[in-house]
C-alpha cells in the first residue's frame, strides 16, 4: 500500500501550477505601428488571462482484414489554439489583433496579404515554476489569428474587466522536450 511519504517523494518540486504561465507573441511587421503592434506584444504577456498547453492527435487508419479492423497510425493533426485576453481601456492588444486579421483580408475591400511569411509568426506559451523559471515551452509554428472573438457587453456586468478570446491556426507545434525526430 502506498504511503503519503512515497507520494510526496514524487512531487519534489511541488507540482506544476496552471496559473504560472506566459504567452509571448511578436506581432508581424504588417500590423501597423499605429495600432502599437510592438507594445501589444509586451502588454499581452500580462493581459493573457488564460491559455492552454496544446494537444495533438494521431489519426486512426483502419484497414479491414477478414472482416476485422486492423488499426494503424495515420497523420498527426494539430488543433487550433486559443487564449483569452483581458481588455484594457486603450484597446492596444485588441486593436493589434484586429489589424492583424484586417491585413490578412480587409473586410471592406477583401484584399489582403497573400505571402504567409508576412502574416504568420511563431508564438510561445511558457509554463513556469513559482520562481518564474521556464520549465516547459511550446512554440506554435507559422501561427496567425483565425478568430478575434467577441466582447460581451452587459449593463449588469459590474465589477468585471472585459475578456475576449483569440483563436490561432498554425502548422505545428514543438516543445522544449520534443526534437522533431523519431526512433526507428
Amino acid at each position: 500500500m502506498s504511503q503519503i511519504s512515497q507520494f510526496k517523494a514524487q512531487m519534489i518540486n511541488g507540482g506544476a501550477r496552471p496559473n504560472q504561465f506566459m504567452v509571448q507573441i511578436q506581432f508581424p511587421t504588417i500590423v501597423p505601428m499605429g495600432t502599437a503592434g510592438g507594445q501589444a506584444g509586451q502588454k499581452l504577456q500580462f493581459l493573457a488571462k488564460s491559455a492552454s498547453l496544446p494537444s495533438s492527435t494521431v489519426a486512426d487508419v483502419a484497414v479491414s482484414f477478414r472482416g476485422r479492423p486492423v488499426h494503424f497510425a495515420g497523420e498527426r493533426d494539430f488543433q487550433p489554439w486559443s487564449i483569452e485576453v483581458y481588455n484594457d481601456n486603450d484597446f492596444i492588444v485588441r486593436n493589434a489583433f484586429e489589424s492583424w486579421v484586417d491585413t490578412i483580408q480587409n473586410s471592406e475591400s477583401t484584399n489582403g496579404t497573400q505571402n504567409p511569411n508576412l502574416y504568420q509568426v511563431d508564438m510561445q506559451v511558457l509554463q513556469m515554476d513559482r520562481n518564474d523559471r521556464v520549465v516547459k515551452e511550446y512554440t506554435f509554428k507559422d501561427a496567425w489569428p483565425q478568430e478575434v472573438g467577441m466582447i460581451g457587453l452587459d449593463w449588469e456586468a459590474n465589477n468585471q474587466i472585459e475578456i475576449f478570446p483569440v483563436t490561432f491556426q498554425y502548422n505545428y507545434w514543438t516543445s522544449s522536450s520534443s526534437q522533431g525526430s523519431y526512433v526507428a
